[in-house]
C-alpha cells in the first residue's frame, strides 16, 4: 500500500484526491491540509458552522482510505473519555471465573490490552498503519481550559502514559484535524502547535459547484437558485446563517418533493431545511418569499 508521501507528493494531488471523493477545495484549505498530513502537524480549521470543517476531515480520511476516528467534544469532557477506560465488567467476571477455578489473579493478570476499552485518542495513537488515521476533534471549542491543554501535550509528543501498560507512543502518528465554531476564544498555546486555516462561506458560483458535487441528480438551475437563495439569507439578521450544509439539504429536500425549480411555493414548503429558528423563518418571510427566490428581482 502507498504511503502517505507517495499518495500526496505535493498540494495538487491532494486537491485531485479530495475532489474524487466529492470534497471541493480551494488551494488555501488544500494547503493546510496537506502540511497537516506530511510535516505531521495539528490543523485548526475555523469557520461558521455549516461551511465544511467536519467533511473536510471525513473527505481525507476517505481520500486517504484510513481511518476516521472522531472525538466530538462537549462541555465537562475528560481525559478520560477522550483516552481509554477499563472494562470494569469484563474484569469482574474475568475474576469471579478464576475464583471458580481456584486461580489466583493478580494486577498484571487484569490490567491487560484484552480489558483496554479505547477511546478516540488512544485508538488514533495505537492505529497500526500503514497510514496513520485522520483524528477528527470536533468542536475544540466546547470543551474546557484543561482539556485543551491534556490534547496539547498528547498532540504535541504523540505518545499518552497508561500507569498500568506504560507509555504508548504512535508508530504512525495521527492526522490530527480539529474544528473550531469559535464560540469562544482557544488558548494561544493551543493556536502555537497548529496550522490554522478559516473556512469562509463560498461564493454563489462555489457552492453551486458543490451542491452538484454531493447532489448529482439535482439540475444545475436548481443547484444555482438554492446556492442564491442561501446567500440572500445571509444578508439578513438571522441567528443561524445558512451554509453549504444547508443549502445541500435543502436541494435534497427539494428534490424528494419533486420541485425542479425553486419557487415561492418550494420555499415556502421547505424552509425548514434551511432555517432552523421560527425567528429567522420570521425574518425571511417578512422580508418576502419573492425576494428569496429571486423574482422580485
Amino acid at each position: 500500500m502507498s504511503s502517505v508521501d507517495e499518495l500526496l507528493p505535493d498540494v495538487t494531488s491532494l486537491g485531485n484526491a479530495l475532489r474524487g471523493v466529492g470534497y471541493l477545495t480551494d488551494p488555501g484549505l488544500a494547503t493546510a491540509l496537506f502540511c497537516a498530513a506530511r510535516l505531521p502537524q495539528p490543523v485548526l480549521l475555523e469557520g461558521e458552522a455549516g461551511v465544511g470543517k467536519t467533511e473536510a476531515a471525513k473527505a481525507m480520511a476517505e481520500a486517504l482510505d484510513t481511518p476516521l476516528i472522531r472525538l466530538q467534544c462537549y462541555e465537562g469532557i475528560d481525559a478520560g473519555e477522550a483516552l481509554y477506560e477499563w472494562n470494569y465488567t469484563r474484569q469482574l467476571l474475568a475474576i469471579r471465573l478464576a475464583e471458580a477455578r481456584g486461580d489466583h489473579l493478580d494486577d498484571d493478570d487484569m490490567f491487560t490490552d484484552a480489558y483496554l476499552v479505547e477511546r478516540p485518542v488512544l485508538a488514533a495513537l495505537r492505529h497500526p498503519g500503514p497510514r496513520p488515521a485522520v483524528l477528527l476533534i470536533d468542536e475544540i471549542d466546547r470543551a474546557d481550559d484543561e482539556f485543551e491543554a491534556f490534547l496539547l501535550e498528547v498532540l504535541a509528543e504523540h505518545a499518552v502514559t497508561i500507569p498500568e501498560l506504560g507509555t504508548q507512543v504512535a508508530t504512525h502518528p495521527p492526522i490530527a484535524i480539529l474544528t473550531s465554531n469559535r464560540t469562544r476564544d482557544l488558548h494561544d498555546a493551543l493556536k502555537r502547535r497548529c496550522l490554522y486555516h478559516w473556512i469562509d462561506y463560498p461564493s454563489t458560483a462555489r457552492a453551486t459547484e458543490i451542491i452538484r458535487t454531493r447532489v448529482p441528480e439535482a439540475q444545475q438551475s436548481l443547484a444555482a437558485h438554492v446556492a442564491d437563495a442561501v446567500a440572500r439569507i445571509r444578508t439578513l439578521d438571522v441567528q443561524k446563517p445558512p451554509g453549504i450544509a444547508e443549502a445541500i439539504g435543502w436541494v435534497d429536500a427539494l428534490r424528494l418533493l419533486g420541485f425542479e425549480v425553486l419557487d415561492e411555493d418550494a420555499a415556502a414548503l421547505t424552509i425548514g431545511s434551511v432555517l432552523k429558528y421560527r425567528e429567522d423563518t420570521a425574518v425571511v418571510t417578512e422580508r418576502s418569499l419573492s425576494w428569496l427566490v429571486g423574482a422580485d428581482a
